[in-house]
């Protein structure tokens, strides 16, 4: 078994899928002869071919709508957007159509496509190539968003997210893509979709990350632990739905929650899960909730990229903050 960059566990979930399900094809701005713009694709059209992995033009609402065109008529596309920057204009399709197929025709259609699309920052791109706009996407009813933060994970939650019957975003932290290697088996096993994955149990703190953030709240863990804080680290992954049991158990034995993610705070996912604590867990809550996000701005130029990121010294002074909450 080898391992693998999460590049790679995507190619070989890719590679797999389309190796079990003649229904299942490819296509997205370069995917096919250059393999992609980050490689994920390379050598995918060679193999199985330019009908079943596609060249497509410059035009994201084209490629969104062809997904949900090929899904209505029984395969099970995978389209690509090069940036989550240039997704914006596929939402007429996934709003108005993708997400609503099963309840226009009262269950009789579904719409199974995945859309692809590389997210965030942390590699110096130019502006509309570092988005983080999962909270816009996860407002839609009828769509799943979700978020790998290993290359195993990536290769697991893709499989179930081609085998969905419903529409998946399946956004890709570019960050992590050659960032770290892991031992990930071609197995064909699917991880659950909708469950969140409790990283590091902790009794004094919960945090709540995911995608790229994972690794800095880990690193904020580590650092803690040396001063006797006890830590518990949950990877949410399925940003829609959220798995709501798992964060209310974990801040129900600890107390405490701090949320971190790297899109702007207004408006975040992080704030969803706070009105959710708000809500059930109040008597349990010895602290405010903290989220360490983002800054209501549009994404910097790489120079001032690192200071808009949150990372593992924001999640530290967040955790000062709420363990000597009085």
């Amino acid at each position: 078994m080898t391992d693998l960059t999460m590049i790679n566990a995507i190619r070989m979930a890719l590679s797999h899928a389309l190796e079990e399900d003649p229904d299942v094809i490819l296509f997205g701005e370069d995917v096919g002869l250059d393999g992609g713009v980050f490689r994920v694709t390379n050598g995918l059209m060679q193999r199985f071919g330019a009908a079943r992995v596609r060249d497509t033009p410059l035009a994201e609402t084209v490629i969104a709508g062809m997904a949900v065109g090929a899904a209505a008529n029984g395969l099970r596309p995978v389209a690509e957007i090069q940036f989550m920057g240039f997704l914006y204009s596929t939402i007429d399709q996934l709003a108005n159509h993708a997400a609503r197929f099963r309840n226009r025709t009262r269950g009789r259609l579904t719409c199974p496509m995945v859309l692809r699309a590389p997210y965030g920052g942390g590699v110096k791109a130019p502006e509309h190539h570092s988005e983080s706009m999962e909270a816009m996407l996860a407002h839609v009813p009828g769509l799943r968003v979700i978020v790998p933060s290993s290359p195993a994970r990536a290769y697991g939650l893709l499989l179930a997210a081609i085998r969905d019957p419903d529409p998946v975003v399946f956004l890709e932290p570019k960050r992590l893509y050659r960032a770290l290697k892991e031992s990930v088996p071609d197995d064909g096993e699917a991880l659950p979709i909708d469950q969140a994955h409790v990283v590091r149990e902790g009794r004094d703190l919960t945090i709540v990350a995911w995608g790229a953030m994972l690794a800095e709240a880990r690193a904020a863990a580590d650092g803690l632990a040396d001063r006797g804080i006890s830590s518990e680290l949950i990877d949410l992954s399925s940003l829609k739905p959220i798995d709501r049991t798992t964060i209310r158990a974990s801040v129900q034995k600890t107390g405490r929650c701090i949320i971190v993610h790297e899109a702007p705070q207004t408006a975040g996912l992080g704030a969803e899960i706070a009105a959710d604590l708000a809500e059930h867990c109040l008597t349990s809550l010895l602290a405010p909730v903290v989220r360490v996000t983002g800054y209501d701005t549009v994404m910097p130029y790489a120079r001032l990229e690192d200071h808009y990121m949150p990372d593992a010294a924001r999640i530290r002074a967040a955790a000062k903050q709420v363990m000597e909450f009085a």
